[in-house]
């Protein structure tokens, strides 16, 4: 765990300082190359892969005491199984972020910048490709290790769900301080996708959710801006 969460919140650290100071924006699409957005696109994604290097060895760690695919549920995905819970998942914690954003919408209008949202170049619509694939990275990688090992190492150790939970909701949100107090809107989704696995142990139903989240919202993005 710590050699999932150490780079990426002092990443994410880093990134909301740099924007705080108003050194730089945070910049969903990075470029790398100027004038070539299709080769900015590519170098992305080779960029963002490294990111789910954990993700064999917290899987061989985990078959090592007997927890394999089977037993974490990660079979592939099906319709009845997985798709629909997932989309249930995702509209529900939807719901309850956009109850939270009228909680704190007179927050927002009084000091704007405690809320920071990635600023969005004019790019190309096939960086939807970039999103789709940085979706799957992303949802392949935090549910792996976030749940399917944290979870599941933190109940073999005597912890309580209760507070299985809550640790995992402290770390999910420690790498998206970036968004400056927007962090408390990813506390729905963790909360969701955490007790789905915590009740029917399917991981694949976790990943499923969270990549479908993560593709519609990038994917608007990219196509309506």
């Amino acid at each position: 765990m710590v050699a999932f969460l150490l780079p990426v919140v002092v990443s994410a650290v880093v990134i909301f300082s740099e924007h705080a100071s108003g050194v730089a924006d945070i910049a969903r699409f990075p470029t790398y190359v100027a004038g070539h957005p299709l080769t900015n696109m590519l170098l992305g994604i080779l960029a963002y892969l490294p990111v789910a290097a954990v993700v064999p060895l917290g899987l061989y760690l985990l078959a090592r005491t007997g927890q394999d695919r089977h037993d974490l549920g990660l079979e592939p995905p099906t319709f009845t199984r997985d798709v629909i819970p997932a989309v249930g998942l995702g509209l529900a914690a939807l719901g309850v972020e956009l109850v939270l954003i009228v909680i704190v919408h007179g927050l927002l209008i009084n000091d704007p910048s405690l809320f920071v949202s990635p600023s969005i170049a004019h790019i190309p619509k096939y960086y939807v490709i970039w999103g789709l694939v940085i979706s799957a990275v992303t949802a392949v990688t935090e549910e792996v290790l976030v749940n399917g090992y944290l979870i599941t190492r933190l109940g073999q150790l005597g912890w309580t769900p209760r507070a299985s939970l809550i640790l995992s909701l402290i770390l999910r949100t420690s790498y998206h301080v970036y968004y400056g107090i927007g962090f408390i809107f990813t506390i729905p989704f963790g909360f969701f996708v955490t007790r789905s696995f915590q009740k029917h142990r399917k991981l694949m139903r976790p990943i499923v959710t969270h990549f479908l989240y993560d593709a519609v919202l990038i994917t608007i993005s990219i196509l309506v801006h």
